[in-house]
Protein backbone atom coordinates (compact mmCIF):
# COMPACT_ATOMS: atom_id res chain seq x y z
CA UNK A 1 0.00 0.00 0.00
CA UNK A 2 1.20 3.31 -0.78
CA UNK A 3 0.33 6.71 1.08
CA UNK A 4 -2.76 8.56 -0.27
CA UNK A 5 -2.29 11.48 -2.56
CA UNK A 6 -3.93 13.45 1.23
CA UNK A 7 -1.24 12.20 3.12
CA UNK A 8 1.92 12.77 0.81
CA UNK A 9 0.57 16.30 -0.18
CA UNK A 10 0.43 17.27 3.60
CA UNK A 11 4.18 15.55 4.19
CA UNK A 12 5.31 17.75 0.69
CA UNK A 13 3.38 20.49 2.17
CA UNK A 14 4.98 20.97 5.76
CA UNK A 15 8.49 19.83 4.26
CA UNK A 16 8.34 23.01 1.88
CA UNK A 17 7.53 25.53 4.42
CA UNK A 18 9.99 23.97 6.78
CA UNK A 19 12.97 24.04 4.39
CA UNK A 20 11.92 27.11 2.97
CA UNK A 21 12.09 29.01 5.70
CA UNK A 22 8.43 30.81 5.45
CA UNK A 23 6.35 28.54 7.65
CA UNK A 24 3.85 31.06 9.26
CA UNK A 25 4.17 29.38 12.87
CA UNK A 26 7.89 29.57 13.14
CA UNK A 27 8.00 33.79 11.79
CA UNK A 28 10.70 34.94 13.59
CA UNK A 29 12.52 32.53 14.50
CA UNK A 30 16.13 31.54 13.26
CA UNK A 31 16.02 28.11 12.37
CA UNK A 32 17.12 27.19 8.97
CA UNK A 33 20.77 26.85 10.32
CA UNK A 34 19.47 23.89 12.17
CA UNK A 35 19.54 21.72 9.13
CA UNK A 36 23.50 21.86 8.72
CA UNK A 37 24.31 22.32 12.38
CA UNK A 38 21.77 20.70 14.54
CA UNK A 39 19.82 18.14 12.25
CA UNK A 40 18.61 15.78 15.08
CA UNK A 41 16.16 18.84 15.49
CA UNK A 42 14.64 18.58 12.39
CA UNK A 43 14.58 14.85 12.96
CA UNK A 44 12.79 15.29 15.98
CA UNK A 45 10.17 17.77 14.36
CA UNK A 46 9.40 15.68 11.16
CA UNK A 47 8.83 12.98 13.83
CA UNK A 48 6.35 14.54 15.99
CA UNK A 49 4.87 16.21 12.58
CA UNK A 50 4.32 11.75 11.33
CA UNK A 51 3.72 10.99 15.32
CA UNK A 52 0.55 13.62 15.45
CA UNK A 53 -0.85 12.67 12.04
CA UNK A 54 -4.09 11.08 11.78
CA UNK A 55 -5.25 9.45 9.24
CA UNK A 56 -8.99 7.89 8.15
CA UNK A 57 -9.80 4.79 7.39
CA UNK A 58 -9.46 6.17 3.60
CA UNK A 59 -6.19 7.07 4.30
CA UNK A 60 -7.23 10.61 3.95
CA UNK A 61 -5.32 13.48 6.84
CA UNK A 62 -7.28 14.55 9.19
CA UNK A 63 -5.33 16.71 11.22
CA UNK A 64 -2.21 18.58 9.49
CA UNK A 65 -2.45 21.81 10.73
CA UNK A 66 -2.53 20.62 14.21
CA UNK A 67 0.14 18.07 13.51
CA UNK A 68 1.77 21.22 11.83
CA UNK A 69 1.62 23.38 14.77
CA UNK A 70 2.88 20.27 17.33
CA UNK A 71 6.25 19.84 15.03
CA UNK A 72 6.60 23.92 14.88
CA UNK A 73 6.50 24.42 18.82
CA UNK A 74 9.05 21.98 19.38
CA UNK A 75 10.94 24.35 17.36
CA UNK A 76 9.88 27.04 18.55
CA UNK A 77 11.19 25.78 22.09
CA UNK A 78 14.51 24.23 20.73
CA UNK A 79 15.58 27.75 19.37
CA UNK A 80 14.43 29.76 22.03
CA UNK A 81 13.94 28.38 25.54
CA UNK A 82 11.50 30.22 26.95
CA UNK A 83 9.10 29.27 25.20
CA UNK A 84 6.88 27.10 27.06
CA UNK A 85 5.00 24.04 25.13
CA UNK A 86 0.90 23.60 25.78
CA UNK A 87 0.14 20.84 25.63
CA UNK A 88 3.26 19.62 26.89
CA UNK A 89 4.40 16.84 24.89
CA UNK A 90 3.98 13.44 25.08
CA UNK A 91 6.37 10.40 25.09
CA UNK A 92 4.38 9.17 21.69
CA UNK A 93 4.57 12.30 20.17
CA UNK A 94 8.30 12.60 21.02
CA UNK A 95 9.07 8.73 19.56
CA UNK A 96 12.15 8.04 17.11
CA UNK A 97 10.93 5.05 15.77
CA UNK A 98 13.30 2.72 13.63
CA UNK A 99 13.18 2.75 10.12
CA UNK A 100 12.45 -0.57 8.88
CA UNK A 101 14.38 -1.94 5.93
CA UNK A 102 12.96 -3.86 3.26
Amino acid sequence: MKLSSSVSGALRTFAYFMASGTHELLRGIEYLDLYGEEPSAIEQAFAIYANVLELDAEGEVLNAAYAEQRATQYIRAYCDPEVVVEPPFEDWELALHPPLRA
